[in-house]
């Protein structure tokens, strides 16, 4: 059974490391494994929040999801995005800068340095969002319940997670302005740049909030169609279309993955910037962990144990929390890539510890209430 479900997974990881050998070295092959792991950590709960949608799916459009979607997940945005976001925040070509991390490594290298305060902000609003918006969201199960309750509390207040992440680049920028003032002043351009590319963060974070919404929408309304439908042709005694309504549920359910799928590949590639600025990798290691999230999905469908261990959601947002925090203290401070690495890894395994300790305790609850 995992085998079968894993068997892609284990051979491009095999494939993946031996070309990171080939071209990095131990460091190389290190790195790729650190982003491999950071990406399945991150990705945990979007493979539950998939599971749970693709179950519903039937073996078509699951077949659909996991062929084009491994497709538009794994080549497009591990490979193809993080080329256009050096691109972008450097002012090249997408060929030139593939061409620049290929051949011309010291001056790629130097180009995504000076492009790192825009993407370090950028990518820490975006992650700070995801982060806010958990936390301040009230939740039957609650992980760290001494800090969850209050802020759950508190975010009964609309927008606080916008107005607190806008509080947060103000300082990181207004910071970075100091600092630069203070040292010569040749960074002060950067620090509007700062301000401008953390902005487009929380933008871009609330379109594809947006855009999830639209389409979860859209989903509830087709199944709530269907069902009506159904309940009419019971009465009535003519026979149902099931098919052509299930076809189009099914066809909102996957524009819905993959808006789901593409926000949270999204942080895996922005997280990975925090770890390497090399492109090759960064594709190899965050390949590696979209094939293990897309069978981690499979996995958790046919397994039905979505509910098993409950705390690691939160692990995986904390993670994000973290590389958030991380990622707006490197637009002035290095930090070492291992520490970045392990920080998620350390958060995940903690959560997957005390879902354990969870599940245990219950089972001794219900031994004792049953004796």
């Amino acid at each position: 059974m995992v085998l079968k479900t894993f068997g892609w997974s284990f051979a491009v990881t095999a494939l993946g490391l031996v070309a990171a050998g080939f071209y990095g070295g131990m460091t190389g092959l290190g790195i790729v494994a650190i982003l491999s792991i950071l990406e399945i950590s991150l990705s945990f709960d979007n493979a539950v929040v998939n599971a749970g949608i693709l179950k519903k799916m039937n073996a078509f459009w699951q077949k659909i999801f996991l062929t084009v979607g491994v497709l538009i997940a794994v080549f497009g945005m591990r490979l193809v995005f993080p080329v256009v976001i050096v691109a972008v925040t450097a002012g090249i070509g997408p060929v030139e800068a593939v061409d620049l991390a290929l051949n011309d490594k010291d001056m790629y290298q130097q180009l995504v340095t000076d492009a790192h305060p825009a993407i370090a902000a950028f990518g820490g609003m975006f992650l700070l969002m995801i982060f806010l918006d958990f936390i301040f969201e009230d939740r039957d199960i609650k992980w760290l319940a001494w800090l969850e309750r209050p802020l759950a509390k508190l975010g009964k207040i609309d927008m606080l997670s916008a107005c607190i992440a806008l509080i947060v680049l103000l300082i990181t920028s207004a910071t970075f302005a100091a600092n630069a003032h203070q040292h010569g002043g040749a960074h002060v351009d950067k620090a509007q740049t700062v301000l401008v590319s953390g902005i487009a963060g929380l933008i871009t974070y609330m379109i594809v909030g947006g855009l999830s919404g639209y389409f979860e929408n859209r989903l509830e309304e087709e199944e709530e169609a269907e069902h009506e439908a159904e309940e009419a042709a019971k009465k009535s005694g003519k026979p149902v279309s099931a098919v052509a309504m299930a076809g189009k549920a099914a066809f909102f359910m996957f524009l819905y993955l993959e808006v789901l799928d593409a926000s949270f590949s999204f942080d895996g590639v922005i997280g990975a910037f925090a770890i390497t600025n090399d492109i090759v990798l960064m594709a190899l290691g965050l390949g590696i962990g979209a094939m293990y999230v897309r069978s981690l999905t499979v996995y958790l469908v046919r397994q039905g144990t979505l509910d098993d261990y409950v705390y690691l959601e939160h692990g995986a947002h904390y993670a994000i929390g973290a590389l958030a925090v991380i990622l707006l203290v490197t637009i002035q401070y290095e930090i070492n890539e291992v520490i970045t690495g392990l920080v998620g890894v350390i958060l995940i395994a903690w959560s997957f510890w005390s879902s354990v300790r969870r599940n245990k305790r219950l089972e001794l609850e219900g031994s004792t209430a049953e004796a």
